[in-house]
C-alpha cells in the first residue's frame, strides 16, 4: 500500500515554517534601513550584466540674468552622472542526519528554520554594514588608529550631532520625511557609543515623545536634533582598532579555537588582565572589514598563563565563532563608527524571482545520501548594495569610555 511519509510532505513542512525563516531572517536589520529599494523597472536605474547602473541628473543653473527684447533666452544643457555598483551572491546551508532526528526531542523542524533566517539575515545585512560604513565623508577627532577611549574628546557627544546634522544638510542629503512633515536622519551606533552619549546628558528618550514616530525599527532609543539613535548590539565595532593601551597585549592565537570555547591559547599572555577585552582577528583600518573577527572579555576566573578564560557572545558564554591558529589576538581601544543617514543614503536590489525576494531563497528541507540518511536545509540570496554618492551618509568613528 502507499505510505506517507515525511518526505512526500517536504512542501508542507516548507510551509508551515516558512513565516519562521522569514521573521528571524526580518529580526536585527540594521544598516538595511539606510538602503532604498530599487528596480529594474525603476528608469534610474540600469541592469548590466554583473552591475547595476544608477543615473541621476544636474539640477538646473539658477537664473541671474533679465529677459531680453530682442533674443532668445540660452537654453541650459543638463549634465548626467552615473554610480555603478554589483550584487552578489551569498548562502549557508546546515545538514543533519536522519538517526538525530530519530532521538531528537528538540523541535528542530522550528529551530531551524529560525537559526538559518538568522544566519541569512546577519550575513545580508553585513552587505549593508559594508555599504554605509566606507566613503570619503568622515566625522573623527583624530585618525583611527589614535583615537583613544581615555581621551573624552574622542568619544561620542551631543556636540558632534550638531556638527553632523550642518554637513548632512549643507551636502544635501536627503532626509526621511515624517507624518508631521519633519525631516528626519538615522544615527546607527553600538550601546558603548551611545552609553558615552546617555551619560552626557540631553537625550530625550523614548518614554519622553512617544507620538508614533518609531519608525526606523525597536532598536530606536530617542532623538537628538534631527537624528532618531538607533542603538544596538548588532552595530559594527572595529575591535582593537584604536590607540594602543599602555599596558599594551599584542599576541596570537598558538592553536585554533573554535566556536563556543570558553578559553583560547596565546603565545604571549603578557598584560593581558582579568576584565579587559580582546580583539582576535585582523586590525581593520581604512575601510577594510574584517567581519570575522571577535571581541572578548578576559573571564575574572584567569590569574596567569597562556591559557586565557574568556567570557564571548557564543550560545554558552564561549566563543561565537571558529578562529585559525596564528590569527592576532590585541587590547587596543576598540573604534565605534555610528552611520549618520538615512533611508536614502544606500540603495539594494535584490533578485525579485527569489521566493522569498530580499529574503533570499529557503532551499529545502531535503533529503540526500544512498540510503536517505542526511537531510540539509539552507538558504541563498542575489542581491547588493550600493553606496551611490559620497553626500548621502556620514561615518562617525568613535573611543568609548567604557573601555579606559
Amino acid at each position: 500500500m502507499a505510505v506517507q511519509t515525511t518526505s512526500n510532505l517536504s512542501n508542507a513542512v516548507r510551509t508551515r515554517y516558512i513565516g519562521k525563516y522569514i521573521e528571524a531572517a526580518g529580526q536585527q536589520r540594521v544598516y538595511d534601513m539606510l538602503a532604498t529599494p530599487v528596480s529594474d523597472d525603476d528608469s534610474r536605474v540600469k541592469f548590466l550584466g554583473n552591475s547595476y547602473q544608477y543615473n541621476f541628473l544636474s539640477q538646473m543653473t539658477p537664473g541671474t540674468s533679465t529677459i531680453s527684447e530682442t533674443a532668445d533666452v540660452t537654453p541650459q544643457t543638463l549634465r548626467d552622472a552615473t554610480a555603478t555598483f554589483s550584487p552578489t551572491d551569498r548562502g549557508e546551508a546546515i545538514e543533519w542526519s536522519e538517526k538525530l532526528e530519530l532521538k531528537a526531542y528538540t523541535n528542530y523542524g522550528e529551530e531551524r528554520f529560525k537559526i538559518v533566517g538568522m544566519n541569512m539575515m546577519e550575513s545580508v545585512d553585513m552587505l549593508a554594514q559594508a555599504a554605509a560604513l566606507q566613503g570619503g565623508v568622515v566625522q573623527r577627532a583624530v585618525a583611527r588608529a589614535s583615537l583613544d577611549a581615555g581621551t573624552a574628546a574622542h568619544r561620542l557627544t551631543d556636540a558632534t550631532f550638531g556638527k553632523v546634522e550642518s554637513l548632512l544638510q549643507t551636502l544635501k542629503c536627503p532626509p526621511y520625511i515624517m507624518e508631521n512633515g519633519q525631516g528626519r536622519f538615522a544615527a546607527i551606533m553600538h550601546n558603548d557609543a551611545y552609553y558615552d552619549l546617555r551619560t552626557g546628558g540631553n537625550i530625550i528618550s523614548v518614554a519622553q515623545y512617544q507620538q508614533g514616530e518609531l519608525v526606523l525599527g525597536y532598536n530606536e532609543l530617542g532623538v537628538l536634533g534631527k537624528f532618531k539613535l538607533i542603538v544596538t548590539p548588532f552595530a559594527k565595532v572595529f575591535g582593537a582598532a584604536g590607540a594602543d593601551n599602555a599596558s599594551n597585549a599584542d599576541t596570537t592565537l598558538s592553536s585554533a579555537a573554535n566556536a563556543l570555547a570558553t578559553q583560547i591559547v596565546v603565545a604571549s599572555a603578557t598584560n593581558i588582565t582579568a576584565g579587559m577585552y580582546l580583539t582576535i582577528g585582523t586590525e581593520e583600518t581604512g575601510n577594510t572589514f574584517q567581519p570575522l573577527n571577535e571581541r572578548v572579555r578576559v573571564s575574572a576566573n584567569y590569574v596567569s598563563g597562556t591559557t586565557i578564560d574568556i567570557i564571548g557572545e557564543g550560545e554558552n558564554g564561549g566563543l561565537r565563532l571558529d578562529h585559525a591558529s596564528g590569527v592576532a589576538v590585541r587590547n587596543a581601544d576598540s573604534v565605534y563608527p555610528v552611520a549618520f543617514g538615512s533611508p536614502y543614503s544606500l540603495v539594494k536590489v535584490y533578485a525579485s524571482d527569489q521566493a522569498q525576494g530580499e529574503f533570499g531563497t529557503v532551499v529545502g528541507p531535503a533529503e540526500d545520501g544512498l540510503l536517505s540518511q542526511f537531510r540539509y536545509i539552507g538558504w541563498k540570496f542575489y542581491g547588493g548594495y550600493g553606496r551611490i554618492k559620497e553626500n548621502g551618509i556620514v561615518r562617525g568613528e568613535f573611543a568609548s569610555s567604557i573601555e579606559a
